[in-house]
């Protein structure tokens, strides 16, 4: 099979789906299939450290002129990772931000199915907007060619769908056709996300609760009607997270290492943590934590509105993150006015985000939405008991331990809104004063099993569904 993806860890990261991208594939592999991963050559990768050499040529056909590519291949962990050279416009520095990203990507998902067609993949599972028109394309223009090849589509976040004013379409050789929903909402535009909800195979969403919401006016970002005409092809599965990477048993980013059958090593991450960000180190004091972008879809705001009021409780507050710059401000205020509980980082660094999954006593995600999210599962990992709101992925991962006193692994709620979630934010220290549960939940949350060997195997079963509906096609065509 055959992912296609704009990033992919650890080669180019901005942020979950490089993750999904770079591990997913691993997982199936050890499952015994074959799988190669493709991403652009973005000119920030670097090609010595990855080995990157030669390759093969790769011709296509983009607006009436050929562009060259070629397609370096590497190696690593059993997955042939598949890196498509092209200077001017895939190759820049940035995986997104430039102005003609849409047509960056339209490039990427041509050079995709023309790759595609040579070397015949059972599945291609394209990855968000940016590969999303790659099942248009093989049942479009390359439908005498690519009759045995499924496609998948599987939306990380559906906020983001590439909407363009640009002729895309005749890019890339297809029918100027819009689809219905872009003639009543998007006007003379296109929309990359809803072509390829229209166009896979089987679609599928990073959680079963993102999968339901996004059915709805609140979560269905305008594509609701749609994904409703395709409920019966629409899946959630849950994202794992690399346990190779991120276990405090091994984890060479922190200083101690620890695991849920001897959990001592945390307490010396705790204690350096608080010093590194110049808070006095205290066992007794709950240590918060935040990583993460600093955008309303993470409830900032949430978080901005009740930082106050946990440092006035007792409690300290550790923030890494980057985003919208009145919030980056107001968060840097705060961290002024209680410089004594409240430490802020903004930017981001991996390493650093790993010290303070590991020194925390508390991860929150207070999300607006959260299609799957990653920090709760990593925070678990680490034995950093998560507070999350009852969305999504969050929803389907943590329990709360208040309502499931024998199987909670966190504390949750339900209304968004800053009274609930200081309440969330309340009962998780409470619990934390008392040593004989906190200690329980602590180990619970650790010795649960976030690893993709579940996860994989569900998309095994997702991937068979796609290629009988492709099949299914076309015995009816």
């Amino acid at each position: 099979m055959l992912f296609a993806a704009a990033e992919v860890a650890p080669f180019a990261k901005v942020g979950g789906l490089a993750d999904v991208a770079g591990s997913l594939p691993q997982a199936l592999v050890a499952l015994g299939h074959r799988v190669s991963a493709a991403l652009p050559l973005y000119g920030s990768v670097d090609r010595a450290k990855w080995g990157i050499g030669v390759g093969e040529p790769l011709t296509v056909p983009l607006g009436g002129r050929a562009v060259a590519l070629t397609v370096r291949p590497v190696e690593r962990d059993g997955v042939r990772f598949l890196f498509f050279d092209e200077p001017t416009l895939l190759g820049r520095p940035k995986v997104y931000g430039e102005p003609d990203d849409v047509r960056r990507f339209a490039l990427f998902c041509l050079a995709v199915s023309e790759y595609a067609i040579a070397h015949d993949p059972d599945v291609i599972h394209a990855h968000d907007w940016h590969t999303a028109l790659v099942p248009e394309l093989l049942k479009q223009r390359y439908a005498e060619r690519s009759p045995e090849t499924a496609t998948v589509l599987t939306i990380h976040n559906l906020a983001y769908q590439g909407v363009t004013k640009e002729r895309v379409l005749n890019l890339l050789g297809l029918p100027e056709d819009r689809l219905l929903i872009e003639k009543k909402r998007f006007g003379k535009q296109i929309n990359p996300m809803a072509r390829g909800i229209a166009f896979a195979d089987v679609v599928s969403t990073v959680s079963e609760r993102y999968a339901q919401e996004i059915l709805t006016p609140e979560f269905g970002e305008g594509l609701e009607t749609l994904l409703e005409e395709r409920r019966g092809d629409l899946y959630g599965i849950v994202n794992g997270i690399d346990t190779k990477v991120f276990d405090p048993d091994r984890d060479p980013n922190i200083v101690a290492h620890y695991s849920a059958q001897d959990p001592s090593g945390k307490a010396l991450c705790k204690e350096a943590l608080a010093e590194e960000f110049a808070l006095v180190a205290d066992a007794k004091t709950p240590l918060f934590g935040i990583v993460g972008r600093l955008v309303e879809q993470k409830g900032v705001d949430l978080i901005a509105a009740v930082l106050p009021q946990l440092a006035r409780a007792g409690a300290q507050v550790i923030v890494l993150g980057t985003g919208d710059p009145v919030y980056e401000q107001r968060l840097k205020d705060l961290a002024v006015k209680f410089d004594d509980a409240i430490g802020v980082r903004i930017g981001f660094d991996a390493a650093l985000a790993q010290r303070i999954y590991a020194g925390s006593d508390l991860f929150l995600m207070p999300s607006r939405f959260e299609p799957c999210g990653l920090g709760q599962l990593i925070s678990l990992r680490y034995g950093t008991v998560p507070v999350v709101h009852a969305v999504g992925g969050l929803a389907d991962t943590v329990r709360d331990a208040d309502a499931h006193p024998k199987e909670g692994n966190g504390f949750v709620f339900e209304s968004y809104k800053p009274a609930a979630f200081l309440d969330a934010c309340a009962r998780a220290m409470k619990a934390f004063r008392d040593p004989d549960r906190w200690r329980a939940l602590v180990q619970r949350g650790m010795r649960e099993d976030h690893s993709w060997t579940t996860s994989a195997s569900e998309y095994v079963e997702l991937y068979a569904t796609a290629l009988a509906n492709r099949n299914k096609a076309e015995g009816a065509a």
